[in-house]
């Protein structure tokens, strides 16, 4: 079982890249569980028809307890979802979700039972808090990616993250794979992504060129290579998704 984390700012395109690669995965045949670790509980709307499963947080609260078929949910491409959620609002640390997730997963035994042949996390890059952290400094992740673009703030969060990778990579936990550039079309894009990388000592895995195809896709409540596996930006999802797989690099 490979698990690895993805990061990166909000509104960075972070989770359409998780689950246009979970799906990817799928499509090859693997069993792949995706975990939405951000108190929005969107990670995973694209893979279930654009509409938001209940996450684990809002369950135990209405439910008081419960079993994996209340928090693990099969898209129409195979993947295995789930939502850590947040608090309500205005109380409580959304870090929280992520903790409680994982400890009520791992209670119900969901690894052993679903045999995932690889995990993805998909975290939120801004916040810094404990919770958030959790796939790297709990032992869950073996890997770390960080998806970026040239924009400032997201090549600063970038920054964070990689630093908090390094700090907790040093008591064995998991390591920096690298960057995961999302284009946004700005004015020297990959100069500034590949930059921001060699201060960071870490590899610019792949740059995911900015496609129609992608909103087109979210507009249907589907990903990429769901709605549209023919086209050059599937392409693209499936060849990173390879990558990870195979622990390569590209640029």
């Amino acid at each position: 079982m490979k698990k690895i984390a993805i990061y990166g700012k909000g509104g960075i395109g972070k989770s359409t890249t998780v689950a246009n690669v979970a799906a990817a995965m799928a499509a090859l045949g693997l069993t792949v569980l995706q975990i939405g670790c951000d108190p929005k509980a969107d990670s995973s709307r694209t893979l279930t028809g654009g509409k938001n499963i209940p996450t684990v947080l809002e369950t135990l609260r209405k439910k008081g307890d419960a079993e994996l078929d209340d928090l693990v949910f099969k898209s129409s491409t195979g993947v295995l979802c789930v939502e850590s959620g947040g608090p309500v609002p205005g109380v409580g640390c959304a870090g929280r979700g992520i903790i409680t997730a994982f400890e009520k997963l791992a209670e119900l035994d969901a690894y052993e039972i679903y045999k995932p042949d690889i995990v993805l996390y998909d975290v939120l890059g801004d916040v810094v808090c404990g919770g958030f952290a959790m796939p790297i400094r709990g032992g869950y992740a073996d890997e770390v990616c960080i998806v970026t673009s040239g924009e400032m703030m997201a090549l600063y969060a970038a920054a964070n993250i990689a630093h908090a990778v390094r700090s907790f990579g040093k008591r064995g936990y998991a390591s920096l794979r690298g960057l995961i550039l999302n284009a946004k079309n700005i004015e020297n894009e990959n100069e500034l992504v590949d930059k921001a990388a060699a201060e960071l000592q870490a590899p610019v895995m792949y740059r995911l060129p900015r496609e129609p195809f992608v909103q087109q896709a979210e507009a249907q409540g589907k990903t990429v290579v769901e709605a549209f596996p023919a086209c050059a930006m599937a392409a693209h999802y499936r060849a990173l998704a390879r990558l990870l797989l195979e622990g390569g690099e590209t640029s």
